[in-house]
């Protein structure tokens, strides 16, 4: 069964073309590599503009949805603002132990925002914007993604 995930990139700066999205790719990438089906993230400006995007991966009917940036503390950063609006199951312990895992390497790990939870029937995360936290997000992600989406489709809690 192939699975469908979305990546949504908040970045005003890379939405205006004045940054490169360096976070998306590897998302995709890591995504392919484990069997899902996604297109190339889709970048846009934090804001409304996430909050759209995120509304309308979930419509989509999307697995999984991963969004890279607007996680911290600047006046700009509301995506996890805009994921926790439309949680209908949050998973809080996602992000307490990345936050955990990415402090052992900075204290700025701690600063992260990021929610986890569950909207109509797809899983979000939201990773930070940096490439450290991607990467450590996507290790935790790796360990704990099937038996969500098991558990999403209705499967025990073996495991």
């Amino acid at each position: 069964m192939t699975r469908r995930a979305v990546v949504l990139v908040s970045s005003t700066r890379a939405a205006a073309g004045v940054s490169p999205d360096t976070t998306g790719p590897v998302i995709v990438d890591w995504l392919r590599a484990h069997g899902f089906d996604t297109d190339d993230a889709t970048v846009v400006a934090d804001g409304p503009a996430v909050a759209a995007a995120l509304g309308a991966a979930v419509e989509s009917g999307a697995d999984l949805i991963i969004s890279t940036g607007g996680t911290g503390i600047g006046h700009g950063d509301g995506t996890a603002d805009a994921t926790a609006k439309i949680l209908r199951i949050s998973l809080p312990g996602f992000h307490e132990e990345l936050r955990r895992r990415g402090s052992a390497s900075t204290p700025f790990a701690l600063m992260s925002r990021g929610v986890a939870g569950v909207a109509g029937n797809s899983f979000i995360v939201n990773l930070p914007g940096s490439s450290g936290g991607v990467r450590d997000g996507l290790q935790l992600l790796g360990e704990v993604i099937e038996h969500v989406l098991d558990q999403l489709a209705g499967g025990n809690h073996d495991g």
